[in-house]
């Protein structure tokens, strides 16, 4: 099967050419400024811009055991819709993946449902360090630990534990970082004062800034001392970002940062219009985190957009604070988000595409996937960025049925994905074949 991909701008490595793109099967077979090859389909990108799938690096899709609010299918079909042709999700589904069986079990699911390319983390926890140190790093992205109690049983606040999940494993260690005794304390505060009824706005000062720093400088700490490649997932805060680096390139680096498409584009103002919608953990701050966050991203300090995909019910994101759960879906709409801030001069396209594609794949070894190189996997997205349109619940593709996002307007559109060469979106249509393929990375010695 042939495609050739005409008078497209080409959108990579920190350039944009005009040229033709011809893929063959799963892969880009050739990259010119002229193709006038025969092809079985030719799609005419002229006036478009073609960047590599979004490789979105932290998403929950419910599934097993919580398939009520998201599952692998419905979540990845959202995904391709919006241009993220592979994803990464995360341990804390019911069963936890935190035994082998388990995690393959999560693989054999997603061979037959998803959309879009995969990668499932092993779930550490306070006694699963044998079933850790068995993960494959040739098949697995890493390993996830949660050091705030964000979901169920899978707080990690074992020092012995952490040590020697830190000092024995080779493979990448992604945290979330809470201090889960510092939320605990704030929560009282705020029951003793508004009992049941604590308003939500009220959510960033309870997981606070105090309790991000205190987590996150301790895992770096602990990093440092045991030479463990750490991710850092979601920075919500400007104080967190002075932790990190920016005097080395990516691939040297063992220590790195990701932030949230939220925590770039809300603040605790919005709790306001938009209340338990936007109540994600760690929590949506303040206008002056916000900034401090994009200066890091555009510095290099932070190396990854993703976008914490984690869908809840509508009835369940109803309920009073304490009991509203923390979470929103997002995976459809991280990629016009991003160049909607494009339209307002935030960032340029070669960024948005270094953050959301180049940038997880250098930081994971994902093998032959986020640039459009001949030779790598044809995960691509055509854009136009001149279609205005608004999110409403007619054109939401999650399960849950709605986003934090409804009613902004936007004025960029995902025309065409393609996952492993094969057309799966094309203009609000979707191919209902799953091309999916499993993610693999590079294992360095």
């Amino acid at each position: 099967m042939k495609t050739l991909i005409k008078n497209v701008k080409i959108v990579n490595e920190g350039k944009i050419v005009e040229g033709d793109i011809l893929i063959e099967n799963d892969l880009i077979s050739k990259i010119d400024s002229q193709i006038s090859e025969e092809a079985d389909q030719i799609i005419n990108g002229e006036g478009k811009y073609l960047l590599p799938g979004v490789i979105d690096d932290q998403v929950h899709f419910r599934e097993p055991g919580l398939t009520h609010k998201g599952d692998i299918e419905t979540e990845s079909r959202a995904a391709i819709a919006g241009g993220t042709t592979s994803f990464i999700e995360q341990p804390n589904t019911v069963p936890n993946a935190v035994t082998q069986e388990l995690l393959a079990d999560k693989y054999d699911i997603a061979a037959q449902k998803s959309f879009a390319n995969y990668g499932f983390m092993m779930g550490g926890t306070n006694d699963n360090l044998e079933e850790v140190l068995k993960t494959n790093p040739r098949n697995v992205p890493g390993i996830k630990l949660f050091l705030g109690s964000s979901t169920g049983n899978m707080l990690v606040d074992n020092p012995e534990t952490l040590e020697n999940i830190f000092s024995n494993t080779k493979m990448l260690i992604t945290v979330h970082c809470e201090d889960e005794a510092t939320i605990k304390a704030n929560t009282q505060k705020y029951m003793d004062e508004y009992g049941e009824d604590i308003p939500v706005k009220f959510h960033h000062l309870i997981r606070s800034e105090e309790a991000c720093y205190k987590s996150s400088s301790k895992a770096i700490e602990l990093a440092k001392k045991t030479g463990a490649r750490l991710h850092v997932f979601h920075l919500s805060t400007a104080k967190e970002t002075e932790l990190f680096r920016n005097d080395i390139p990516l691939k040297d680096k063992k220590i790195t940062a990701e932030v949230c498409v939220h925590h770039l584009t809300f603040t605790n103002e919005d709790y306001e219009t938009r209340g338990g919608l936007i109540k994600w953990n760690p929590a949506v701050k303040t206008q002056k985190d916000k900034d401090g966050l994009w200066e890091a991203l555009l510095d290099d300090r932070i190396d990854v957009i993703a976008t914490d995909h984690a869908p809840h019910t509508w009835e369940e994101k109803q309920n009073t604070y304490l009991k509203c759960p923390s979470g929103a879906p997002l995976v459809q709409h991280s990629l016009v988000v991003m160049l909607e801030n494009y339209k307002n001069g935030k960032i340029s396209l070669e960024r948005i595409v270094e953050k959301m594609a180049h940038n997880p794949a250098i930081l994971f070894r994902i093998e032959k996937r986020g640039f459009i190189k001949e030779g790598y996997k044809a995960d691509l997205v055509l854009v136009d960025l001149n279609e205005n349109w608004t999110v409403e619940k007619e054109n939401i593709l999650y399960k849950c049925g709605w986003s934090p996002l409804e009613g902004m307007n936007f004025h960029s559109k995902v025309t065409h994905t393609f996952v492993n060469g094969n057309l799966v979106y094309e203009n609000g249509k979707i191919n209902e074949q799953k091309f999916g393929e499993r993610l693999l990375f590079e294992v360095q010695e």
